[in-house]
């Protein structure tokens, strides 16, 4: 019998910890992890049921007794890190975004394309098997050609300028927060389940609050701490985008994207609709597919008696038993780590070029936000010279 595959997570917070649970589901063996101190590496050890608390990241990415490294750091770390495991040797799985900028992105993906381990991004929305039965419907042409992809990915846990995160900051996250953190994923699901690739796009960016409150070490989606608040700060990222843009399949579409919604948790909504028929997906209710048809509409069931095979095999339990976020990140990585083990491609698993992918939209949309017009989205694939 093979040995356990052994993983570190550099990371310790709200992502962090659903890394460590799905990485201890699939059976690997959680040799640690590292927070942004000794001390609270150590805490976070204990906490998540890791072995020990390395003293830094780049110690645990050079560790010799770890053979995957999941990268849960705030977005200015992701190329550092990630590219200081994979010169190591090891296997990645890396947060999204890749990095702060696209040509960041490019760096990390080139480096990932010339080693031999695996390396993966959590888009992890494309592991829900109502995902994968919209993808195949569209793939077997059941929907014929697809004329317009609309949605939108909406949230409110920053809805409050006394609310704070690492993301808000440019420093640590980005030029980019809203689209970045989770535009990036709508636009991978339309892009997956489509087939479909968005090369022209017009958006408008929003921030709502000039200033924020600081307030210290509070994680994603926390309200309450310990931690006093501190002084009002300026902030330059996004709160909401909205964006419409054309296919290179000459299809049209549109998203907006707001971490300022009142009552929206988690709400991504995604529509495909086809010459002879429209596909719904929303993730706060992800048991159901809708599938729409001039004559009637009706309501695919996550059950895997009805399922397409690549659907059905995310399907880990009976219909009406519901499945959520955190079955699909438990598949994607059990997917990661048999696409480690096998050596063999696996059809859905998000690679580093996915975030790539990513960044390039990303990058258009604020481009195309400052100079209020339309813009391609750049493309050069991973593996190009120049």
């Amino acid at each position: 019998m093979a040995r356990p595959l052994r993983v570190a997570i550099a990371g310790t917070g709200f992502i962090g910890a659903v890394h460590a649970r799905s990485a201890q589901r699939a059976g690997a063996r959680l040799v640690g992890v590292a927070a942004s101190s000794p001390e609270r590496s150590t805490a976070a050890a204990a906490a998540l049921g890791a072995e020990r608390g390395f003293h830094s990241a780049e110690e645990l990415a050079e560790s010799d007794d770890v053979d995957v490294v999941h990268v849960c750091t705030p977005n200015h770390l992701h190329v550092a890190i990630a590219g200081g495991a994979l010169a190591a040797g090891k296997h990645v799985i890396c947060e999204k975004p890749l990095a702060v900028d696209a040509r960041s992105a490019h760096r990390l993906a080139e480096a990932a394309a010339t080693s031999p381990r695996v390396s993966a991004i959590p888009f992890v929305y494309r592991y829900y098997p109502t995902v994968r039965e919209a993808r195949e419907r569209v793939r077997a042409g059941m929907t014929g050609p697809v004329r317009l992809l609309h949605g939108s990915y909406l949230q409110d846990w920053l809805l409050s300028a006394d609310d704070d995160n690492w993301r808000v900051n440019e420093e640590a996250g980005g030029a980019s927060r809203a689209f970045a953190d989770i535009g990036s994923h709508w636009c991978d699901l339309v892009e997956f389940v489509s087939g479909h690739r968005i090369v022209r796009l017009a958006a408008q960016t929003m921030t709502a609050h000039a200033e924020r409150r600081t307030v210290e070490r509070r994680t994603a989606f926390q309200r309450e701490d310990d931690a006093a608040a501190g002084a009002m700060r300026p902030v330059e990222t996004e709160d909401v985008a909205v964006v419409q843009f054309e296919t290179d399949q000459g299809a049209i579409g549109s998203t907006v994207v707001s971490q300022v919604s009142p009552g929206r948790k988690n709400r991504l909504w995604l529509e495909l609709d086809g010459e002879r028929e429209s596909l719904v997906f929303d993730q706060e209710n992800p048991e159901t597919l809708w599938c729409g048809r001039r004559e009637a509409a009706t309501v695919i069931h996550r059950d895997p008696a009805a399922l397409s095979p690549p659907a059905a095999r995310l399907a880990t339990l009976p219909g009406g038993h519901p499945q959520g976020y955190g079955d699909c990140f438990d598949a994607f990585v059990a997917d990661t780590y048999a696409a480690i083990r096998s050596g063999e491609e696996i059809d859905g698993l998000p690679g580093f070029a996915d975030g790539v992918r990513a960044a390039e939209v990303t990058d258009a949309v604020l481009r195309s936000a400052r100079a209020r017009e339309w813009l391609d989205v750049a493309r050069k694939p991973v593996g190009a010279v120049g």
